[in-house]
C-alpha cells in the first residue's frame, strides 16, 4: 500500500558529509511522520530523525547540530543531510513512515529497504 524507496549513502571519509533521500508512494491517504532511523552491525535500530507534517523536527542526541531533516510534504519526501560525519555513523539508515493508507483509518509503520552510511578514513 505504502512502498519507500531510499537513494543516497555511500562511503565518505571522517568529517565529511553525505546525504540520504527518501520518496514515498502509493497509495496514500494521509502521512503523519517521516524520518531515519539507523542499525549498526549487531546493535538495534535507532531513530536519528523524524520530521511531522506540520514541521516538527525530532533529533537523536547524537546527531544533533549536525544532521538536518527536511521533507517536501507535496512530493511526499524526505531526505537527510549529514555533515561532520563520525565512523559511529556508520550504519545502515532506513527511511521510515507513518501514514494512514486509502481506504483505512489508522496510520500504520512503513519502512524502506535501506541504504548503507559508511565513515570510513
Amino acid at each position: 500500500q505504502v512502498q519507500l524507496v531510499e537513494s543516497g549513502g555511500g562511503v565518505v571519509q571522517p568529517g565529511g558529509s553525505l546525504s540520504v533521500s527518501c520518496a514515498a508512494s502509493g497509495k496514500i491517504k494521509t502521512i503523519l511522520v517521516m524520518g531515519w532511523y539507523r542499525q549498526a552491525p549487531g546493535k538495534q535500530r535507532d531513530m536519528v530523525a523524524s520530521m511531522t507534517t506540520s514541521g516538527n523536527r525530532n533529533y537523536a542526541d547524537s546527531v544533533k547540530g549536525r544532521f538536518t531533516i527536511s521533507r517536501d510534504n507535496a512530493k511526499n519526501t524526505v531526505s537527510l543531510q549529514m555533515n561532520s560525519l563520525k565512523p559511529e555513523d556508520t550504519a545502515v539508515y532506513f527511511c521510515k513512515t507513518v501514514a494512514v493508507p486509502q481506504g483505512r483509518l489508522l496510520p500504520d509503520n512503513y519502512w524502506g529497504q535501506g541504504t548503507q552510511v559508511t565513515v570510513s578514513s
